[in-house]
């Protein structure tokens, strides 16, 4: 078996400014790295910046980083697998890499089939790109086996396996002592007679937007009209612009009765508790999401609809609005008295996730050691 292995895992450095918070893939990254760094197997784990700009432009976002940088000269000369995450790898630098003896992994953590599908189809830039790039083996998560497995296996000509995702609460801390708070400021706190509720949906692929919960917010206003003080719809700005999602907007009861309001993006430590009291949230085939892990953290009240939590939050079926409507009036009901247990479930389900627990070192050590077995 290989041990000492030096692995490194690509990161994607543009013009302007970049955040650690912007998508999912960059605290993938970085979970990533401290798992890798916690593993028997690995001597050395790096972050392989490529992009416009280097990571002296990027330092803020790089302050983040459990691991070292190097660029993808430097990769290629001294690395034994490199993982492809963030930044896309030129076909022609992976076959150099694998003349040396590198293996590399294309890392998905996103729906992929989806969004190709809306990149073709709108003329988008491209998403995973069928560049030609070889492949020693895929890994993608559990929520997208359903849909992406086989589109991998056959686009990109390898073998797909299934690795736990990743998630530990150590970015969520050191985002709240920058802004001078502790992290019991991020708790819930009960005995609110009314909820201000949250959506947070990005709105930039049909995989995770506003529209369901915002229907599951107005079923559960219709049925008890006194229990939302507000809703807020945060990621929205450009959707005010949009007339059709305008009328659909105006079609509900929490619009018309001015209870409803949409937001810009921020943190969500500026939304739960300074501004909200629940998440309720929807996704499509991507039921594995950081905003979920987060809210439950902190044990506020998360209405979903996600089969990959356990029995944490408040659950309702698919593209249910209805029922997703019974459960959110459900928690408003329940959550205070059963926060302790709440938090306790919640805390226990996180813990699986965490990159240093010795399963998911074991299975992702196992998986870099096949490598080198073919």
């Amino acid at each position: 078996m290989r041990q000492n292995l030096r692995v490194g895992i690509t990161l994607m450095l543009r013009d302007g400014p970049q955040s650690v918070w912007e998508n999912g893939i960059f605290q993938n990254c970085f979970y990533l790295a401290m798992l890798l760094q916690a593993s028997p197997v690995v001597s050395q784990t790096w972050i392989v910046h490529d992009g416009a700009a280097g990571p002296d432009a990027h330092r803020d976002l790089l302050a983040h980083s459990p691991a070292p940088v190097m660029d993808l000269a430097t990769a290629q000369q001294r690395l034994d697998v490199v993982i492809e995450l963030s930044a896309q790898l030129a076909p022609d630098w992976s076959r150099a890499f694998h003349a040396r003896g590198g293996r590399v992994v294309a890392m998905h953590v996103a729906n992929d089939y989806v969004i190709d599908i809306e990149r073709i189809i709108y003329g988008l830039p491209p998403g995973m790109q069928a560049s030609g790039t070889p492949y020693d083996a895929v890994w993608t998560l559990p929520a997208f086996e359903h849909s992406c497995t086989s589109y991998y296996q056959h686009v990109l000509r390898a073998p797909v396996s299934t690795m736990p995702h990743l998630w530990s609460p150590a970015g969520l801390i050191r985002h709240l002592r920058a802004q001078g708070r502790a992290e019991v400021d991020f708790d819930y706190r009960p005995g609110r007679d009314r909820w201000r509720l949250a959506v947070c949906e990005p709105n930039l692929c049909m995989v995770k937007t506003c529209h369901l919960p915002m229907l599951l917010c107005d079923a559960a206003h219709r049925a008890q009209p006194d229990f939302i003080e507000h809703l807020r719809v945060y990621n929205a700005m450009g959707l005010k612009e949009n007339a059709l999602f305008v009328r659909f907007a105006r079609s509900l009861d929490l619009v018309n009765h001015g209870l409803a309001s949409f937001e810009p993006r921020l943190p969500i430590t500026d939304i739960l508790g300074p501004q909200a009291d629940a998440l309720v949230s929807h996704h499509w085939e991507n039921g594995q999401n950081y905003l979920y892990y987060e809210a439950l953290w902190g044990g506020w009240p998360l209405i979903h609809n996600s089969a990959w939590l356990g029995d944490c939050g408040y659950r309702y079926p698919d593209f249910d609005c209805l029922v997703g409507g019974v459960a959110l009036r459900t928690a408003f009901g329940v959550h205070d008295a059963q926060l302790v247990r709440y938090r306790q479930q919640a805390r226990q389900f996180l813990a699986a996730l965490d990159p240093c627990a010795p399963p998911n070192v074991a299975h992702y050590g196992a998986a870099l050691q096949a490598l080198f077995q073919s």
